[in-house]
């Protein structure tokens, strides 16, 4: 067992409930399903068990782009 600091919580996709921690001697962040949701199919989601942690996406990451905008193209 080791100390850990609830860094949030998060809703799925899904609808199950994740809380992110990070451990207290370490830089690793580690997921827990909270909750499981009702309707949720994913069998690797259980209730009070560590899951993959989903990458956020990065600020840096361009957005999309919008079907009206217009292309630069470079020659």
């Amino acid at each position: 067992m080791s100390i850990v600091k609830l860094l949030g919580f998060e809703t799925l996709g899904c609808g199950c409930v994740v809380g992110h921690y990070r451990d207290a001697g370490t830089v690793r962040v580690v997921t827990y399903v909270e909750e499981k949701a009702t309707t949720c199919g994913e069998p690797s989601h259980r209730r009070n068990h560590a899951t993959v942690s989903r990458r956020r996406r990065s600020s840096t990451t361009p957005a999309p782009e919008s079907p009206g905008a217009p292309r630069v193209s470079a020659r």
